[in-house]
């Protein structure tokens, strides 16, 4: 069984999978971090653990940490040029972000076909991936609360938006927030036009921020979960024990 652990920017993600389904999940607030090995402790055992941390030194070395504790295995994902099917054609593979790259590993493994793999957190990723499993490239932007946060901060007389979502938007914050969600939908509708000639090509949307805008795309697409996590597992299993 493989235990993932995702570090992303505001809270720590976790599931343990034994190769065909989930048998836990759940999240951490950073601030609990200390908790997690007692956390883990009452959760199926796995054998080995399938770290991504974009969270930075801190959180990672606490989560390790308490793998270490533990007594468990682990290995902490790094983007190569090509790993679970998946080849990466950015300029320097190295440098792609750990989690957009188990996304696109999560999304292969999900969906044999073109499709974009799209992350919406603290920042959004749309990511594209041809049919024959090759990365394409994409886009990093604000996420919805950043979006909304830049524009009370870098204007005088904005408000930090507290509307809802209008097609006709008729006070300042809802059209705030549905300028931030259009654009967010924007993004991945101009984005899929790279991949909608392929057969079979859907959208597969995750992260704690994607129902704010998954209603209004009008691509195909599938509600995921937790696309990091799926890509974890894949990894983890293809791993020699």
């Amino acid at each position: 069984m493989i235990l993932a652990i995702d570090c992303g920017n505001t809270r720590l993600k976790w599931g343990v999978h034994d190769g065909v389904r989930w048998l836990a999940q759940g999240l951490l607030d950073y601030a609990e971090l200390t908790n997690l090995a007692d956390l883990l402790r009452a959760q199926p055992r796995a054998s080995r653990a399938v770290v991504c941390n974009v969270a930075g030194e801190p959180a990672g070395g606490t989560v390790l940490s308490a793998l270490t504790l533990l007594g468990m295995p682990w290995v902490e994902v790094k983007s190569h040029s090509a790993q679970c099917g998946v080849r990466n054609l950015y300029d320097k593979p190295e440098q792609l972000g750990a989690d957009r790259w188990a996304a696109l590993i999560g999304a292969r493994a999900l969906h044999d076909g073109a499709c974009l793999a799209v992350s919406a957190g603290t920042a959004t990723t749309v990511d594209v991936l041809d049919a024959e499993g090759t990365f394409q490239g994409g886009l990093i932007l604000p996420g919805v609360e950043l979006m909304c946060r830049a524009l009370a901060a870098g204007t005088a007389q904005l408000p930090m938006a507290d509307g809802r979502f209008a097609g006709l938007p008729r006070n300042t914050m809802s059209a705030i927030v549905s300028g931030c969600l259009h654009a967010q939908a924007g993004a991945v509708e101009r984005m899929f036009e790279q991949v909608s000639a392929y057969p079979g090509a859907v959208c597969l949307v995750s992260g704690g921020a994607a129902g704010q805008f998954f209603d209004l795309l009008r691509v195909p697409k599938r509600s995921i979960d937790n696309l990091v996590l799926e890509g974890l597992a894949r990894i983890g299993g293809e791993l020699t024990p």
